[in-house]
């Protein structure tokens, strides 16, 4: 083999380790890519799950909150219907 050969046979050799290295660098560059992605995912659904949850907290205590108000004003209708009776169950008499 000649000089020239050989100095020929190197250069496509380095040639082709530089695609191939070319290649892996960009093939790592979208993996980092897709892993920030998934990072900014995880992140939005954290952000997310945290506002849900704080929704869910805040609807809670108002049906707790709308539930004792039931309760109260159900008392309330039935000492005004006892009342409405006792007058009229007085006056019958």
């Amino acid at each position: 083999m000649t000089d020239a050969n050989a100095i020929d046979a190197a250069t496509r050799r380095l040639s082709a380790a530089l695609d191939a290295l070319e290649a892996a660098t960009e093939r790592r560059r979208e993996a980092d890519r897709g892993e920030e992605s998934l990072a900014e995912q995880i992140h939005a659904l954290g952000a997310d799950r945290s506002r849900l949850a704080a929704d869910l907290d805040n609807q809670t205590a108002r049906s707790r909150r709308l539930a004792e108000t039931n309760r109260e004003v159900a008392r309330r209708l039935d000492v005004a219907v006892d009342t409405i009776r006792s007058v009229l169950e007085a006056q019958d008499h």
